[in-house]
C-alpha cells in the first residue's frame, strides 16, 4: 500500500459516486528528490485498465509535442449490446445470489482492515512450482500465485468447510474471436468467471486442485458466455458480483502502467495504489534489492491478516519467506 494515500490523491468532496461524479480526478505530487507522483482515480464506467493505459499515454505523447495521440480513442460501446431478445446460455457463478448461512463466508469491516502488500520473487514462486505435478501441464505464474494466495485466504478466514468460496478473475475480452474490438477502444472491456468450490476442499487440497479450478473456469471462456453476460445484465439489471465468500484478482501484469513515460523515464512503480476489501490487483515491481517479481496488495481485518502470512509462509518455507513490502515508495 501506497504510505499518505489520502496527500497523494485529495478525495474531493461529493467525487465519490457514479453519477454527477467526475470521470477523472487528477494529482500530481513533486517529492525533494526531483521525482513526483502522479496519482489518478478513474470513474470505472468510462474505462478499464487497458483503456486507462491507452489515456495515460495519449497525454504522455500530447505533452511530449503529438498534436494528436498515435492511438486515437475509439467510443462504439454498442460492439458489446446485449443480443435481442437477450437470453442467459451459461451459469455464471460470479453473479449468484449467495445467503452467508453459517455466518464465516469472511464478512469484514471497512473500519477495520490492515492493508499489506507481498512481493513475490523468482524464489518464492520456485518454491511454488516445485510443489506442482508435472502432470498439471504448463501453469503461469499468476495462475500459480492466484492459487496460492486463494487458498492461504480462505484458511486464513477459517470458513465452515461445508461453505462455497469462490474466486473471480478478470479476463480481457480484447483480441477475443467473434468481438474484433478496434485498436483505441477504451472502455470496459472484460468478464470476471468465478471458480466454485467448498472451502474444505480447497483448504485440504494441494495447491494443484486450485489451480486445476481456475484453468477450468478460464477453458469455459468462450464468445457464447460473454455475450451471455452482456444479455444477463439486461435480464437482471446489471446485479453487482457476489460478494460473500467471493475474491476478485485482476492480472495487471501485462497492463503496462510500468511503461508510461511522461518525459521523466518509466516509473519506480505504475500501478495501483491498494487493494479493496475483496478485490486485490497483481502487478510487476522491482523490490529495494533490485529483484523483479510481482506484487499483490491485500486487506484483511488484523487477524485474518496475522494468519493469512503464517499460511504464505509455511507453504514456501523451502525457500526465503514471502517478503511484505511495508511501502511501495
Amino acid at each position: 500500500m501506497c504510505p499518505c494515500y489520502e496527500e497523494l490523491l485529495y478525495d474531493v468532496p461529493g467525487s465519490g459516486g457514479i453519477l454527477g461524479s467526475p470521470l477523472i480526478l487528477i494529482q500530481v505530487t513533486r517529492l525533494r528528490c526531483g521525482g513526483f507522483i502522479f496519482a489518478l482515480r478513474l470513474n470505472h464506467t468510462m474505462s478499464d485498465g487497458p483503456g486507462l493505459v491507452q489515456f495515460l499515454n495519449a497525454i504522455s505523447e500530447m505533452g511530449q509535442g503529438l498534436s494528436v495521440p498515435s492511438l486515437l480513442p475509439i467510443w462504439q460501446r454498442e460492439l458489446l449490446n446485449a443480443r435481442n431478445p437477450p437470453r442467459i446460455t451459461r451459469i455464471h457463478h460470479e453473479y449468484e445470489e449467495v445467503t452467508n448461512t453459517k455466518g464465516t463466508l469472511m464478512a469484514m469491516d471497512e473500519n477495520n482492515l490492515v492493508h499489506r502488500s507481498f512481493f513475490f520473487g523468482l524464489k518464492e514462486i520456485r518454491a511454488l512450482r516445485n510443489r506442482l505435478p508435472a502432470s498439471l501441464g504448463a501453469c503461469s505464474t499468476f495462475e500459480v500465485l492466484i492459487a496460492y494466495v486463494w487458498r492461504c485466504r480462505t484458511i486464513a478466514f477459517a470458513v465452515d468447510p461445508d461453505e462455497v468460496v469462490r474466486i473471480s478473475c478478470l479476463i480481457n475480452m480484447r483480441g477475443k474471436r467473434g468481438f474484433d474490438l478496434p485498436p483505441g477502444y477504451y472502455g470496459n472491456a472484460f468478464v470476471y468467471p468465478a471458480s466454485i468450490t467448498k472451502a474444505g476442499m480447497l483448504c485440504k487440497n494441494p495447491l494443484e486442485y486450485a489451480i486445476r479450478l481456475l484453468k477450468k473456469a478460464k477453458a469455459e471462456m468462450s464468445q457464447e458466455y460473454i455475450k451471455s453476460v452482456a444479455d444477463l445484465m439486461v435480464i437482471k439489471g446489471r446485479p453487482s458480483f457476489t460478494q460473500p465468500g467471493n475474491y476478485l484478482i485482476s492480472d495487471l501484469t501485462h497492463a503496462g502502467f510500468g511503461e508510461v513515460d511522461f518525459g521523466w523515464g518509466k516509473p519506480v512503480y505504475g500501478g495501483v495504489a491498494r487493494a479493496l476489501s475483496n478485490i486485490s490487483f497483481c502487478m510487476r515491481f522491482r523490490n529495494s534489492k533490485g529483484e523483479e517479481g510481482n506484487v499483490i496488495p491485500i486487506c484483511l481485518p488484523p487477524p485474518v491478516m496475522e494468519r493469512f502470512e503464517q499460511e504464505l509462509k509455511r507453504m514456501t518455507k523451502e525457500a526465503e519467506p514471502v517478503r511484505l513490502i511495508k511501502s511501495m515508495l
